[in-house]
């Protein structure tokens, strides 16, 4: 039960945000449907908002950074 203690205070703390993990992934949940809304309207400048802001948490959340090559945002 302390390896399991240890490595989620690790995730907690690997965060700098002011926000918990629950909040952040939420966030990401949000940013990830408003990218999906802003590419079926095809509208660019709202796609490059969101994919902006995904990058942004997942980095933040230490995850995998998702590209957007249609976005020219590797």
């Amino acid at each position: 039960m302390s390896a399991i203690m240890s490595v989620q205070q690790t995730t907690a703390s690997a965060t700098s945000s002011t926000f918990t993990i629950g909040q952040s992934w939420g966030a990401l949940r949000k940013a990830w449907k408003g990218y999906r809304i802003a590419k079926v309207q095809a509208n660019n400048p709202k796609m490059v908002e969101y994919a902006t802001k995904i990058r942004k948490i997942q980095g933040e959340l230490g995850i995998s950074v998702a590209s957007f090559p249609n976005l020219g945002i590797t």
